[in-house]
């Protein structure tokens, strides 16, 4: 979501400021701004693009350390006024800030009625103030933030700006902070993807950490005035390559890597000899899974759609209880909590908010949680202490594609580790494994040649509404592909069980209705053909996604998509692909960026 970037060294600010936020983009945003020191704070903001920003920018901006932000709207409208840096009534100094306070309008009252003249509808312009006050009553910047934030309640990521003092100071609680270590220079950050063209050498800000960041020094202590135990955490270099090379848009550069992120996903974890899978940085034995009452998995968005793969999958092969919960819903929910369950918390981006709140709900009812994520060093990698990172690399486009089939890579292979200690056989675990080991080659083997997808975005560009269908492990597949589409070209969709399609949304076929079919040769294929014969008789077009060779069912459809076959349990990470150049090829059509869809952020980090 909204995105921060900060600069101190001998270097001018305001190009590497730019270059930061350029970085973040592909988060999601709708405003931007900076705010540069020289001699006095200079500001620029503006709604739409940093490029749009960029054009209001003088040639040359003269100053050695700033900040910058990009905004995604909460509180107040998308405007000049709202946008980010927000400064104080002397501007004297500048913050930026990402989450939401809590208190917000008891705090803005309170200004108002001492005679502070608000300019914007932001909760976050009452922190410029605030801490302007304690600047004015003698404080130290780090003192007039420590007690500016030991009087708000809510979520922040914070970096401030002082007009007489050479040095940012930065504050985390439940939004992240990072900050980047450089030579005779020092970087911030929200998220360590715009540090790797500067440092590896990383900072991820804990919940209630105050950074004093200088040229040369960065020290961190507590909100308590404690000292904290924030160390050096190094990059992994992958989080460097984000080129677009020879394609036209992220969205579709990701879509091809999927092969290579899979065997990244994979490399090393796929046990043959004893037909399981190595996951070492789970840290639990083969007795607490064999002992674990149930598994419940935890994500939200593409994500969730991951996690109920994973459910189905660990109750196919461990016969052990596992469910998928909506992580918005979770705590919400006062869910009960059994300490030796096994809790699997899903996120890409390993900040999403409602996701760490579910974490910090599970431990704070005595549960142990296991991350599958991908950014190293994220905030729910460092709250679980254990978990999976599922090795993508970045992932640029909003709508994320490598990283659900890398999600769902790692939740089958949590799945046969776990089925190995409580049901299947060694013969079995060897099968999956080769077949395992096949997907990638598959991948590309599908990618060189994806089928008839320009006649499927024929029949879907037009539609009022979209529906998907699948049964099993199709099902949330289908429920990922109607997400994509939905995301990206602005379409409704609706996904549906094939089996429960005639109990309510048969209603909305009609004449031309586009209607897509995840359906692999397995057990549920005859019933799946089933529900295609109701769609048709009620004038509907099939769009079907099926395995190569099953004639039997490409000859019902309208539009036949044919993936390569495999073994059933692993059709997700092949069926899901299809769905995803067709989201992306009608929303190209249709005009759409497909790269940083209208609303939407890459890293929700707000409840």
């Amino acid at each position: 979501m909204c995105g921060i970037f900060g600069f101190i060294g001998n270097r001018n600010a305001a190009p590497i400021l730019l270059e930061g936020l350029r970085r973040l983009e592909y988060r999601g945003y709708d405003s931007t701004g900076i705010a540069v020191h020289n001699s006095t704070i200079q500001t620029y903001k503006r709604v739409g693009k940093v490029s749009e920003l960029q054009e209001i920018l003088p040639d040359v901006i003269e100053g050695h350390k700033g900040i910058a932000h990009t905004r995604w709207a909460t509180h107040g409208g998308v405007t000049n006024e709202n946008a980010h840096p927000h400064i104080d009534t002397n501007n004297r100094l500048a913050i930026v800030h990402n989450g939401i306070l809590d208190n917000a309008r008891g705090l803005r009252e309170k200004l108002q009625s001492k005679g502070v003249n608000l300019i914007s509808e932001t909760d976050s312009e009452v922190l410029a103030h605030m801490i302007s006050i304690g600047i004015n009553s003698g404080q130290s910047p780090e003192d007039a933030v420590r007690h500016t934030l030991n009087r708000v309640t809510g979520t922040w990521g914070l970096c401030v700006l002082f007009e007489d003092h050479d040095l940012l100071i930065c504050a985390s609680n439940g939004s992240p902070l990072i900050i980047g270590q450089g030579d005779g220079e020092n970087f911030v950050s929200s998220d360590p993807h715009a540090l790797t063209p500067h440092t590896q050498n990383i900072f991820f800000l804990e919940d209630g950490d105050i950074a004093t960041v200088t040229i040369d020094k960065i020290q961190i202590s507590r909100q308590d005035g404690r000292t904290s135990s924030t160390g050096m955490t190094i990059l992994e270099k992958e989080w460097g390559e984000s080129d677009l090379g020879e394609f036209p848009h992220y969205m579709i550069k990701e879509i091809h890597e999927q092969p290579e992120a899979l065997r990244r996903c994979i490399s090393g974890r796929l046990d043959y000899p004893n037909g399981s899978a190595k996951m070492s940085g789970l840290r639990v034995s083969p007795v607490d899974l064999r002992n674990a009452p149930h598994v419940r998995l935890i994500g939200c968005g593409t994500a969730l759609n991951a996690c109920k793969i994973g459910a189905l999958a660990i109750e196919e092969l461990a016969r052990i209880t596992a469910l998928s919960h909506v992580a918005s819903e979770f705590r919400y929910n006062d869910p009960v909590i059994n300490t030796k369950a096994f809790h699997l918390a899903v996120s890409q981006s390993g900040e999403t908010a409602d996701t760490l709140s579910a974490v910090k709900e599970i431990k704070l009812k005595g549960g142990t949680v296991h991350g599958i994520i991908n950014v190293v060093g994220s905030t729910i990698a460092r709250k679980c202490g254990q978990g999976v990172y599922i090795h993508s690399g970045p992932e640029q486009a909003v709508a994320s594609t490598k990283a659900f089939t890398n999600m769902v890579a790692a939740l089958l292979m949590f799945a046969i580790k776990i089925g190995r200690t409580r049901s299947f056989t060694t013969e079995r675990g060897r099968v999956l494994i080769d077949e395992f080991n096949k997907i990638p080659n598959l991948m590309d083997e599908y990618l060189q040649n994806s089928g008839p997808i320009d006649e499927a975005v024929g029949l879907l560009k037009d539609a009022k509404c979209v529906l998907f269908l699948g049964r099993g492990l199709s099902m949330p597949v289908a429920s990922e592909g109607a997400l994509k589409l939905m995301e990206v070209a602005y379409i409704p969709c609706l996904s549906y069980p094939a089996g429960e399609m005639k109990h309510g949304p048969i209603a909305l076929l009609e004449e031309g209705s586009p209607v897509v079919v995840i359906a692999p040769n397995d057990k549920h294929k005859q019933k799946t053909i089933a529900s295609m014969h109701e769609c048709k008789a009620r004038g509907a077009k099939i769009i079907l996604i099926h395995e190569e060779g099953d004639d039997e069912i490409s000859l019902e459809a309208d539009v036949s998509i044919a993936i390569p076959s495999c073994d059933n349990l692993l059709t997700p990470l092949l069926t899901v692909i299809p769905t995803q150049l067709i989201a992306y090829k009608t929303a190209l059509v249709l005009g759409c960026d497909v790269d940083r869809p209208r609303n939407l952020a890459k890293s929700v980090t707000v409840e």
